[in-house]
């Protein structure tokens, strides 16, 4: 960081790239519809074709007239397709309307052993109102320094989400323990570890259901050699099941709760379809 660039500063461009991505065509506020695939052959609202799915695998039957484009071949769909996912992968696999044929995206998606179809439609009217999400103010005094306790292994832990047909699955590999300005107690939270290198933390606080949604997430830095991590709430986010009745989110580890306000980060958004996070 240089003498004239603040954590403020960084902070506001860290904002304008997560509003960007959210407004992306086929992005989270672009999502229509959630549905499960049955196990007869047959329609589904929203999408052209027929469609079913075993076990194993799902399947699409249409004609040319369907006006289907796979997107997985860029080539027409003119008969039948199948795709196979492992249970928690998504395919972007077909897609329709408007003039390049791709307005509509729809999502294969494998969620707790089961095959489902989401429509991502550009022309949404969640994406097409989106003007950002609310934040707090920065706050400064809300950059806190944690640290983590890593187990020996992984611990696999059953959570639920935002679909009340969907399970989920925490993989925690240690509690971060962190104080807030203020409050004089130490919280302790299960931990994920993300791509980065960093920690996930999900949790519910004192501001949830009324400032907040039900729940939000914020990665930490990558741990020191002590264990040492920042802990940024400005860049705490909502997950996509906050914009969107949609998703299938995972809901924090039990125990995950700071009972203090955290008053930082993003907001309940505007417009929220309903006071689940």
């Amino acid at each position: 960081m240089d003498s004239t660039t603040t954590p403020e500063d960084h902070w506001q461009r860290f904002r304008a790239a997560r509003d960007s991505s959210l407004a992306d065509d086929h992005g989270w506020l672009s999502l229509t519809s959630f549905q499960w695939l049955p196990a007869e052959t047959a329609a589904l609202d929203l999408v052209p074709g027929l469609w079913s799915a075993d076990s194993h695998a799902a399947t699409i039957t249409a004609r040319a007239a369907d006006s289907l484009t796979d997107l997985t071949s860029a080539l027409p769909v003119d008969g039948a397709i199948d795709a196979v996912l492992d249970d928690e992968e998504s395919l972007s696999w077909v897609a329709y309307g408007g003039e390049d044929r791709h307005r509509v995206v729809v999502e294969l998606a494998r969620r707790s052993g089961r095959y489902a179809v989401r429509t991502r439609d550009s022309g949404a009217p969640t994406l097409a109102a989106f003007t950002g999400v609310p934040t707090f103010p920065y706050r400064r005094d809300l950059v806190v320094e944690g640290r983590v306790e890593e187990f020996p292994e992984p611990r696999d832990e059953r959570i639920r989400t935002a679909h009340p047909e969907v399970s989920g699955v925490h993989r925690s590999v240690g509690e971060v323990t962190f104080r807030l300005p203020g409050a004089p107690q130490e919280w302790r939270l299960r931990a994920a570890r993300e791509e980065s290198g960093g920690l996930g933390l999900t949790f519910h606080d004192g501001t949830n259901g009324s400032t907040t949604a039900e729940w939000r997430k914020v990665t930490t830095s990558r741990p020191g050699p002590d264990g040492v991590v920042l802990i940024d709430f400005n860049r705490a986010v909502n997950y996509p099941s906050a914009f969107t009745p949609f998703g299938t989110c995972p809901a924090p580890v039990a125990g995950n709760v700071v009972t203090a306000p955290v008053e930082a980060g993003e907001k309940r958004p505007q417009g929220e379809h309903s006071d689940a996070g």
